[in-house]
C-alpha cells in the first residue's frame, strides 16, 4: 500500500468505533477489570491467562484473541505485543487496553478486516510486564513523574536490561562461523533473572511466536534489532555503530510499517531527535546490553522490534485520545505484516508433523525451526528464495519459491528416513554356530570392563 494512503486508511478504520472506548490511566484493579470487560463482550474470540506473578505478586496477564482460544492452529500464525515494560512508560499500556476493545468491539460489528485477522491470527496482548513499577509511577501520577520513577520493578532491576546476554555468544560464535540463532542459555540463567523476565521466557518458550514489538516511551521511533554493537569499548550514550541482523532488510520494511501508517512517527523530527523514515536500528542509536527484542531473535522464532512511542513517558490523560487515533492503524497494520514471506508443514512419508525441523534459506544466515505440530512461519521479503527443511535422522529437501507482497507462500516439505545400516549377520554353519568361530570372537574393548567411552 502506497505510504500516504496509510493516514486516509486509518481515518477511515470505523471511525464510530472510537467512541465507545475510555480514554484515562488503568491502576492495576482497573486494568484487570478492562481485560476481563473485553472477555465478556467478546467471549467466543478470547481468552485471559496469567504467564505468572510480578515480584509484589500481581499478575502478568494476557488477553488471547483467535477464533479458537487457547488452541495452536496449524498454519496460523502467533503474535504477541508486550506493553509497560518500564513501569514508567505507560503509553503502550493504555494503548493496548485500547487496541483491545477495539479488535472486540470491530469484530462485534462484522468489521471485515478485523474478523479476517482475528480468524487468521493468534494475537497475544500483554498490557502490562511491569505492574509494579507502574504502581510506583502511577503515585507520582503524570503533573510530578520523575524521569526515573516506577521505571524498575520492586527490585530496582531494569527488566530491559535482564535478559540472557546472546548477543556476546553470537558474536563470539559468529567468528567461529557458529550460529546466530536458537543459542542455548546459560546453565545458571534462572537465578540471574527477575520474576517478571523469567515468565516471559517460559511464556516465549511456549509459544511459536513468529512477531512481536514492545512498547516504549520516551522518544518517538521505531527501532529494530541488534540493539547491542559488537565493539563495547567506548561505552558513550549516544554512539552511531550500526549493528544489523541477516534480517536487516525485512526488519527496516517491518518498521517502516510502523512508522509509516503512525499519523506522524515517519516525519523523522520528534523530541529533539531525528530518525530518518522515523525508525532506526538499535546499536545505531545507543549500545543496550540484554535487551528483550535482540533476545527474541537469538534465542526464538521470533522477530521483535522496540516501538518508542511519546516524548512524555507519562502522558496527561487528556492526551490519551489523540494517541490512539495517531497508533490506532498502526497497532493493526503491524500486526498483518505477521502474514508474508513462506509458512508450510514439515512431515515425515507418514504425514506425521516433525517439530523442530531447521529451515534455512540460503544467502540469510538465520535460521528457524518448525513448531510442535510441524508447522513453520519464516518472515521474508518478495523474492526468489532457495529453501531448506532439514532434520535429526531424515534426508534435508531444497526446493526454490517466489514470495509475492500479498501473502505467505506455502510451502510444504516433506522428509523421507535416512538410511538405517543393518549390522552384519553373523555365520552359522547349519543350526550350529561354528564353535572356532565363538572362540576366536574377539570382545571389543569397550565392554571388557563395562560400558567406556
Amino acid at each position: 500500500m502506497a505510504r500516504w494512503l496509510r493516514p486516509l486508511v486509518g481515518a477511515l478504520l470505523l471511525l464510530e468505533g472510537a467512541a465507545a472506548l475510555s480514554f484515562l490511566h488503568h491502576r492495576y484493579e482497573e486494568l484487570v477489570q478492562a481485560l476481563f470487560r473485553v472477555q465478556s463482550q467478546c467471549p467466543y474470540v478470547t481468552r485471559i491467562y496469567s504467564i505468572g506473578r510480578s515480584v509484589e505478586g500481581r499478575h502478568l496477564y494476557v488477553l488471547e484473541f483467535s477464533d479458537s482460544p487457547g488452541v495452536h492452529e496449524r498454519l496460523e500464525p502467533e503474535f504477541k505485543y508486550v506493553g509497560n515494560m518500564h513501569g514508567n512508560e505507560v503509553l503502550g499500556r493504555e494503548l493496548l487496553l485500547q487496541l483491545s476493545e477495539f479488535l472486540c468491539e470491530e469484530y462485534r460489528r462484522g468489521n471485515e478486516r478485523i474478523t479476517r485477522l482475528i480468524h487468521d491470527t493468534r494475537i497475544h496482548i500483554m498490557p502490562s510486564m511491569n505492574p509494579d513499577g507502574y504502581e510506583v509511577a502511577a503515585k507520582q501520577g503524570p503533573d510530578s513523574n520523575g524521569y526515573l520513577t516506577g521505571r524498575n520493578n520492586a527490585n530496582g532491576v531494569d527488566l530491559n536490561r535482564n535478559f540472557p546476554d546472546l548477543n556476546t555468544l553470537m558474536y563470539y560464535s559468529r567468528e567461529i562461523s557458529g550460529p546466530n540463532h536458537h543459542i542455548p542459555l546459560p546453565d545458571n540463567w534462572k537465578s540471574q533473572v527477575e520474576p517478571e523476565t523469567l515468565a516471559v521466557i517460559q511464556w516465549i518458550s511456549s509459544y511459536n511466536f513468529v512477531l512481536s514489538a514492545n512498547l516504549h516511551g520516551g522518544a518517538v521511533v521505531a527501532n529494530y534489532p541488534y540493539d547491542k554493537s559488537q565493539d563495547q569499548r567506548f561505552r558513550s550514550h549516544r554512539r552511531t555503530v550500526n549493528t544489523p541482523t541477516p534480517d536487516d532488510k525485512l526488519f527496516q520494511k517491518l518498521a517502516k510499517t510502523y512508522s509509516y501508517a503512525h499519523s506522524w512517527m515517519h516525519r523523522g523530527w520528534n523530541c529533539g531527535d531525528y530518525f530518518a523514515d522515523g525508525i532506526t536500528n538499535g546499536a545505531s542509536w545507543y549500545s543496550l546490553s540484554k535487551g528483550m527484542q535482540d533476545f527474541n531473535y537469538l534465542y526464538t522464532n521470533c522477530f521483535e522490534i522496540t516501538l518508542e512511542l511519546s516524548c512524555n513517558k507519562f502522558p496527561p490523560k487528556e492526551d490519551l485520545e489523540r494517541q490512539w487515533m495517531a497508533n490506532r492503524e498502526a497497532l493493526v497494520s503491524f500486526i498483518e505484516e505477521v502474514h508474508q514471506g513462506i509458512k508450510g508443514l514439515v512431515s515425515d512419508e507418514n504425514n506425521n508433523g516433525i517439530a523442530g525441523a531447521v529451515i534455512s534459506v540460503q544467502g540469510i544466515s538465520h535460521d528457524i525451526t518448525s513448531g510442535d505440530m510441524g508447522d513453520y512461519f519464516r518472515l521474508l521479503l518478495p523474492g526468489t528464495y532457495t529453501v531448506t527443511a532439514s532434520a535429526e535422522g531424515y534426508q534435508p529437501q531444497t526446493v526454490t519459491t517466489t514470495v509475492g507482497p500479498a501473502a505467505p507462500s506455502l510451502v510444504h516439505f516433506q522428509l523421507k528416513q535416512e538410511a538405517v545400516r543393518k549390522p552384519p549377520e553373523r555365520k552359522a554353519s547349519g543350526t550350529r554356530m561354528n564353535n572356532k568361530a565363538v572362540q576366536k570372537k574377539v570382545v571389543p574393548r569397550a565392554t571388557r570392563r563395562g560400558t567406556q567411552r
